[in-house]
């Protein structure tokens, strides 16, 4: 099977369902709210898992509650917990608000995410012995660069989310292979609204891009061929909230498995597109038989 290692973040997600997202000063009464274990290092590292690969998870938990579910929470999906350290100290929190539209808005608490500054010893291992490395912006930078340029010594394939948005330096950009924002992380990393135009100015710095379009799908550039649009499947999203990252994870193992780009795009949009008809993050993404469901129907 396919080995991926993920570096990133653990958030036990705290979500309010409300018809609207208040506005600044303004209260709203929402009809809902759980707890749903999340953080954009464990939604790919799942979406992965269930998508077919054996999956690696470095991170770190706090000495909480919410650490011991997100724990038992990767397990359950099948993922190795082995390099996933617990603290002393709370674990990171994602506070969401979900609209009636199944958009969101997200204030991240980092908690134990922000004590991953670094590789501990035996995380290089677990990326050498990996096909993949995901990676996101959810923990210290310094830990990002320093998981990048292990890969690149490894012969690791690496694929960054660059979320939150920030100003990436060459120096992890260097040892990136793919970059996956979506469209408003394109448009912040370099102040170009449209999302070819954006695409086009991060292929200077990256040799492949995938800027992820919502309900519009995906585009894709890479250098040295033409642009591709694929489409995504036309669903009734109930929350969107993961579903960036269930189309990273689902792709991840595509591109691993050798898939050709398009069809890895258009596996990585059917899992996606699966995840949005479901509440929470985690909770729901999706099986490679749903995958395969999606994919064909």
């Amino acid at each position: 099977m396919t080995q991926i290692a993920v570096l990133g973040s653990m958030n036990m997600d705290l979500v309010a369902y409300a018809e609207k997202a208040p506005q600044l000063g303004e209260t709203v009464t929402g009809r809902a709210f759980r707890t749903i274990p999340g953080g954009k290092g464990a939604n790919q590292a799942i979406a992965a898992a269930r998508a077919g690969a054996n999956v690696s998870m470095i991170g770190a938990v706090g000495h909480d509650a919410y650490g011991a579910r997100m724990r038992e929470t990767l397990e359950h999906s099948g993922v190795d917990t082995d390099s996933l350290r617990t603290i002393e100290g709370p674990s990171g929190t994602a506070h969401i608000v979900v609209d009636d539209e199944g958009g969101n808005a997200i204030v991240v608490i980092p908690g134990a995410n922000g004590t991953v500054d670094h590789l501990a010893p035996g995380d290089e291992g677990v990326i050498a012995s990996a096909d993949m490395l995901l990676l996101q912006l959810e923990i210290p930078l310094a830990a990002v660069v320093a998981g990048a340029r292990a890969a690149r010594r490894h012969g690791v394939r690496t694929v960054l989310t660059p979320s939150p948005a920030r100003p990436l330096p060459s120096e992890l950009l260097d040892h990136i292979d793919l970059l996956v924002p979506n469209e408003r992380e394109a448009a912040t990393l370099t102040d170009r609204a449209d999302p070819r135009d954006a695409a086009a100015a991060l292929l200077d710095r990256v040799p492949q891009v995938v800027v992820t379009l919502g309900a519009a799908g995906s585009l894709y550039l890479t250098r040295d061929a033409a642009p591709l649009v694929i489409a995504a499947p036309r669903v009734a999203a109930v929350d969107s909230t993961g579903a960036g990252d269930t189309f990273v994870g689902a792709l991840a193992v595509a591109l691993a498995e050798e898939k050709p780009i398009r069809e890895a795009l258009s596996w990585a949009a059917a899992a996606a597109a699966v995840s949005v008809q479901r509440e929470g993050a985690t909770e729901s993404m999706p099986y490679r038989p749903e995958i395969e469901a999606q994919y064909t129907a």
